[in-house]
């Protein structure tokens, strides 16, 4: 019985003792291995931030994915849904309040005249500025001088344009043939000219252009006389807010091309948001004009500026013009 008791004893006690052995070594080994895979993860995850900066960093200047413009044509859909809803609306007379067209059937003659006038003058702005850029298109020499690259050429073409603006905006008007009249008309000449090179993207882009762009202005300006007659007055703040955005991404599209993420972004915003932007401003410089041209004193000092008035719808007119060039030439699709 001792025999066998120690029999047991030995027989079983190399294998607690191996038992013990190897359980200390798992225990040593899994602490080992835990231990290494925390600086190994550790490791790997200090890499990916540091290439996560490496790709925030470089994200801006890559070259832009397919959506680049996605969300520059949504917006531009939206609010082309919009003002199609806003003119059936407003069309039909739901509108609350008493629209420009119900008004215009109590204005005397004078207001009428003021109206005619304005209108008038938008009418030959438009067709000088297509005389013009016909014409310097048809000249070599004219036509290298207004496609020149550079910033002198831009900096002169621009300072030509906002010069004549505020010469012709700053003459006082008289009825008639006059000063005024032709520093209006020679602005307008030199729009043309500035947008003369336009005409390389050929003639059907730019007579699909031109219709795009008067439809845009007769829906626009429809919805304006059918709206109530102070529903866009209220937009001035706004407007001029977007113009300061607008204008700024315009100046950084010279600096950063469409060919990067960055640059794609501006463009776009420069693109759609100013084709937005200044569909906004028709509507509210056509009811400014008529509120003006109802509530100007009949005998004023100075007469109702009718060449101003139609500045402003120009501008605004030539700017959605520029902007539907550029989108129906691929300009809303730059990936290169």
């Amino acid at each position: 019985m001792l025999s066998k008791l120690v029999m047991g004893t030995a027989t079983y006690s190399p294998m607690i003792f191996r038992s013990a052995v190897q359980q200390i070594p798992k225990r040593n080994q899994f602490l080992v291995r835990q231990f290494q895979r925390d600086a190994k993860e550790a490791f790997q995850t200090r890499s990916q931030r540091i290439a996560e900066r490496q790709t925030l960093r470089e994200r801006a200047m890559a070259p832009p994915g397919p959506n680049a413009f996605a969300l520059g044509k949504g917006a531009v859909a939206g609010a082309s849904a919009l003002g199609i809803g806003a003119l059936c609306f407003y069309g039909l007379g739901l509108g609350s309040g008493t629209s420009v067209l119900n008004n215009s059937m109590l204005w005397p003659e004078y207001v009428k005249e003021r109206i005619h006038s304005t209108y008038a003058y938008f009418g030959g702005s438009v067709v000088i500025t297509a005389a013009s850029s016909v014409a310097i298109f048809r000249s070599p020499t004219l036509l290298n001088l207004a496609a020149r690259g550079g910033w002198i050429p831009l900096l002169a073409s621009m300072a030509l344009m906002i010069g004549s603006g505020m010469v012709a905006r700053s003459i006082p008007y008289e009825p008639g043939l006059g000063m005024k009249q032709l520093a209006w008309a020679a602005h307008c000449a030199i729009i043309g000219g500035v947008l003369a090179p336009l005409s390389f993207v050929g003639g059907p882009i730019l007579l699909r252009a031109a219709m795009y762009t008067a439809g845009i202005v007769g829906g626009l300006s429809t919805v304006a006389v059918c709206a109530p007659s102070d529903k866009f007055l209220y937009m001035g703040g706004p407007l001029a807010i977007g113009l300061g955005a607008v204008f700024a991404a315009s100046m950084a599209s010279m600096f950063l091309p469409p060919t990067t993420a960055i640059g794609a972004g501006i463009y776009s915003l420069s693109l759609y948001g100013g084709l937005i932007l200044f569909s906004g401003f028709l509507l509210y410089d056509t009811q400014r004009i008529v509120r003006k041209a109802e509530t100007y004193p009949n005998y004023a000092m100075q007469p109702f500026d009718p060449v101003n008035a139609a500045i402003s719808i120009y501008m605004d007119t030539i700017n959605i013009f520029i902007r539907v060039v550029s989108i129906l030439a691929g300009g809303g699709n730059r990936r290169k």
